[in-house]
C-alpha cells in the first residue's frame, strides 16, 4: 500500500492513527461481547475503517455528516462519550433514542450527525437539503453523505445525485463499495465498471479512492473540500474497499470466496497504517501499546457505566408524548377587514403571508416557480421572494420529500408541493419512514408541509383524482388537514406552516375555483384538531370533510325538513372526537360521508369509534356513505356513479326513516 503523507505534520499523522485505531478495538470488544450473548446485533465495520475515519476527520464539527449503520469511525470522530454510545446499542435511556431504535438508526444535532433509516435511499435526499439550507445562508459549509454500493441502486440515490447537480449543492456522495450488498456481490448489482463513471451522467465531478488508505483519503478529500467551498458543487467518490465480516455478524461470510478475503486481509488499513508510521519512526511500539492500552481503558470503563445502568420501564405516557414535537398553538386573530375570495385564492395568500412572517421558509415543487404551479398558486412568487426560496424541482418526488427533512434538520421550514396528490406514492417512503418517525425515534421534529391537490369531479381519470388521505392518517407522526372553505384554508394552512411537525395538507381541485367566501384579508390562524359545526339539528349528525361537506350542505338544501347536525371535520389528525361524540349523544343518529373509497377509509375508524364510545346513545345503525371501491375513473358518467355524491341522499333518509 502507498502512502504519502504531503505536508502532514507527526501530529496530524497520529492524530489519524487514534482516529482509525478506536473504532476497530471497540469492534473487537463487540465481537468478544457477541459471542458471549451481552450485544444482539452488530454491523461490522472492520475492514473498511479508513473511509469513515477520513471524511470525519476532514469535516469541521459543525458540518453535518450522514452515516450509514457501518460508519462507527463518524461517531467516535466526533468524540461522542462511548457510554452513549454503548447505551444507544443497548437500548437504554442514555442512548440518542430512548431504546426506540437500534444500532446507528438516529441522529444528533449536539455532534451534527444525521444517521439513516434501513430504507437507505432517503439519506442522499436529506443532505441535499442540509446542504441546501447551508447554500441559503452562504455559510461555507459542506455536507457528506454515506451509502454503500448496494443502495446505488435505489431511485433514491439517482434522484439525490441529480437534485445536487441541478442546484450546484456542496455535498461530498460517498460510496463505500466493499463488493457485497449483503450477499449480493457487485457483478450481481450493476454493469458499469465503476460507480464513479455514474457522475458523467449527471455533469458531476467524481472520483475512485483508495478506501483502505487514509492518508490518500484524507488528504484528497481535504483538497476537494477546500475546492468545494471556493466553487459550490457536489462531487461524487466511490471508495474502493471490502467488509472483513458478513453484513451483520449471524450472516458470517460463507458466500465470499476464500481468496478473496485473503487478498482483502493483506490490505488491512490499520495494520498498515501503523506500519508505515513505525517505519517513519512516528509510531514507536511503546507509545502504541500506550495508545491501545488507553482506548481499552476507555472502552472498558464506558461499558461498565452502561451496564450499571438501569433497564428501561416502558409507559404509556411516555411513548404516546413523543409521537409529535409538542406544539403551543399561537393564535392570531384577524382584522374585520375582509375580502370575498376563492379557496385556491386563499392558499396562495397564506403561502404568501407565511413566506413574509418566515425568513426561512422555502418552497419547492415541479413547475411551482416562473409558471407558478400547475394551478397557478404561487404565480408571481419568484419576483417577491426569488428563485432561491421558490424553487422548482426536478420530477423526483422522493429526494424532494427528503430534501425538505434536510432543510428542517438545518434550521429551515420547507413547504413541497405535490403538483397531485396522486403522485405522493412516488415520495411515500420518507413520509412514512422519514419524516412520520424521526421525532419519536430521536426527538428530531420535521418541519415540512405536504401540499396535496387532489379529489373528483373533474374527469381527470384514475392517476389526477384520488382522495388518498386514509393512507397517512394510519401512520402516527404525520397531521392531516383537509379544509373545505376559503376562510378554513387560510388559517389552517398557516398553523400547518408554524407546527413543527409534518403535515399533509389536502387542498380539494374542484373546490379550488368554485368556492367563495369572506376571509380576513391579513394573517389569522386556526387551530389544528377543532371540528366545525356548520348546521345545528336534533335528528342526525352528519360528519364529513373535504368536497363531501358540500355534498351534505346540498342535500340539506334539498330537504329542510331533515333537522341535522353537519361536521365539518376540518382536521383528520389530529381528530375532534370530542365535538363527533358530542354530537351523536346529542342525536342519537351518525352517518359518515367520504370521497375515499370506503374499505380502511377515514369513515370506516369513526365509526368504529363511535360504536365504541356512544353506543348506549343510538337509535339506529352508524352509516357509512363512500365512493365505490375501484379506481377513480375518467369519463362524466363513469366518475358521477362511483362518487358518493349521488348516494348520499338516499343514505341519510333511510337512516331517517330506522
Amino acid at each position: 500500500m502507498n502512502f504519502d503523507r504531503k505536508n502532514l505534520t507527526n501530529e496530524q499523522l497520529l492524530d489519524l492513527y487514534k482516529r482509525i485505531l478506536k473504532p476497530r478495538l471497540i469492534e473487537e470488544k463487540m465481537l468478544i461481547l457477541i459471542r458471549q450473548g451481552k450485544v444482539s446485533k452488530w454491523f461490522s465495520g472492520i475492514g473498511q475503517e479508513a473511509i469513515a475515519c477520513g471524511v470525519t476527520a476532514v469535516l469541521d464539527k459543525d458540518e453535518y455528516i450522514l452515516p450509514m449503520h457501518r460508519n462507527l469511525g463518524v461517531f467516535t470522530g466526533r468524540d461522542i462519550p462511548l457510554y452513549r454510545l454503548f447505551s444507544q446499542w443497548q437500548g437504554k435511556a442514555n442512548g440518542f433514542t430512548k431504546g426506540r431504535d437500534r444500532s446507528f438508526h438516529f441522529g444528533t444535532q449536539e455532534y451534527k450527525i444525521i444517521g439513516m433509516i434501513s430504507h437507505l435511499g432517503p439519506q442522499m435526499g436529506i443532505a441535499d437539503g442540509i446542504a441546501l439550507a447551508n447554500k441559503l445562508k452562504k455559510n461555507g459549509k459542506v455536507t457528506a453523505v454515506f451509502t454503500g454500493e448496494g443502495a446505488t441502486s435505489e431511485g433514491d440515490f439517482h434522484e439525490a445525485l441529480n437534485i445536487a447537480s441541478v442546484w450546484e449543492l456542496p455535498v461530498m456522495f460517498v460510496i463505500e463499495n466493499n463488493g457485497y450488498g449483503l450477499s449480493t456481490p457487485t457483478n450481481e448489482q450493476y454493469r458499469c465498471e465503476n460507480l464513479a463513471d455514474r457522475g458523467i451522467g449527471y455533469g458531476m465531478e467524481s472520483h475512485i479512492i483508495d478506501g483502505n488508505n487514509i492518508l490518500e483519503v484524507f488528504t484528497k478529500l481535504s483538497e476537494l473540500k477546500a475546492s468545494m467551498i471556493e466553487n459550490p458543487r457536489p462531487v461524487l467518490l466511490e471508495f474502493k474497499t471490502f467488509r472483513m465480516r458478513g453484513h451483520e455478524e449471524a450472516s458470517g461470510t460463507k458466500y465470499v470466496p476464500q481468496e478473496l478475503m485473503d487478498m482483502w486481509a493483506i490490505k488491512d488499513p490499520v495494520d498498515n497504517y501503523r506500519k508505515y508510521l513505525s517505519e517513519l519512526g512516528v509510531l514507536t511500539q511503546e507509545h502504541d501499546d500506550e495508545i491501545r492500552s488507553e482506548i481499552k481503558k476507555e472502552i472498558d470503563e464506558n461499558w461498565a457505566m452502561v451496564q450499571a445502568e438501569p433497564e428501561l420501564v416502558a409507559t404509556y405516557e411516555e411513548e404516546l408524548n413523543d409521537v409529535y414535537k409538542p406544539y403551543d398553538f399561537e393564535e392570531v386573530t384577524p382584522s374585520d377587514k375582509k375580502i370575498n375570495i376563492r379557496l385556491i385564492d386563499a392558499i396562495s395568500n397564506s403561502l404568501k403571508e407565511s413566506m413574509e412572517r418566515h425568513e426561512n421558509l422555502v418552497i419547492m415543487g415541479q413547475d411551482i416557480a416562473e409558471y407558478g404551479g400547475a394551478f397557478k398558486i404561487t404565480d408571481g412568487f419568484v419576483a417577491q421572494f426569488g428563485k432561491e426560496r421558490i424553487i422548482n424541482t426536478p420530477i423526483c418526488e422522493s429526494a424532494v420529500v427528503s430534501a425538505g427533512m434536510g432543510l428542517s434538520i438545518n434550521g429551515h421550514k420547507a413547504i413541497v408541493e405535490m403538483q397531485f396528490a396522486d403522485f405522493v406514492s412516488t415520495g411515500f417512503n420518507p413520509i412514512v419512514n422519514l419524516l412520520a418517525k424521526s421525532h419519536y425515534r430521536w426527538l428530531e421534529n420535521a418541519d415540512v408541509v405536504v401540499r396535496m391537490p387532489c379529489g373528483g369531479g373533474t374527469q381527470a381519470g384514475p392517476f389526477h383524482s384520488q382522495t388518498n388521505e386514509a393512507w397517512f392518517t394510519k401512520t402516527p407522526g404525520l397531521k392531516v388537514v383537509y379544509p373545505a372553505f376559503p376562510y378554513d384554508a387560510k388559517g389552517l394552512l398557516n398553523t400547518s406552516i408554524n407546527d413543527p411537525n409534518p403535515v399533509l395538507f389536502f387542498e380539494h381541485k374542484l373546490l379550488y375555483r368554485s368556492i367563495y367566501q369572506d376571509v380576513p384579508k391579513d394573517y389569522y390562524t386556526l387551530p389544528l384538531g377543532k371540528a366545525s359545526l356548520l348546521k345545528e339539528g336534533r335528528d342526525v349528525t352528519i360528519i364529513a370533510f373535504g368536497a363531501a361537506v358540500h355534498w351534505a350542505l346540498e342535500t340539506l338544501a334539498k330537504n329542510p325538513e331533515i333537522s341535522a347536525d353537519l361536521l365539518d371535520l376540518r382536521t383528520l389528525q389530529p381528530l375532534d372526537t370530542e365535538a363527533i361524540y358530542a354530537s351523536v349523544k346529542k342525536t342519537g343518529k351518525a352517518i359518515i360521508l367520504q370521497e375515499d373509497t370506503m374499505f380502511g377509509g377515514v369513515a370506516s375508524d369513526i365509526s368504529a369509534m363511535i360504536m365504541e364510545e356512544c353506543f348506549e346513545y343510538l337509535d339506529g345503525p352508524v352509516k357509512r356513505v363512500s365512493s365505490l371501491d375501484s379506481p377513480i375513473p375518467f369519463t362524466k358518467a363513469l366518475e358521477d356513479q362511483f362518487l358518493a355524491r349521488g348516494r348520499f341522499e338516499d343514505a341519510l333518509k333511510e337512516l331517517m326513516a330506522y
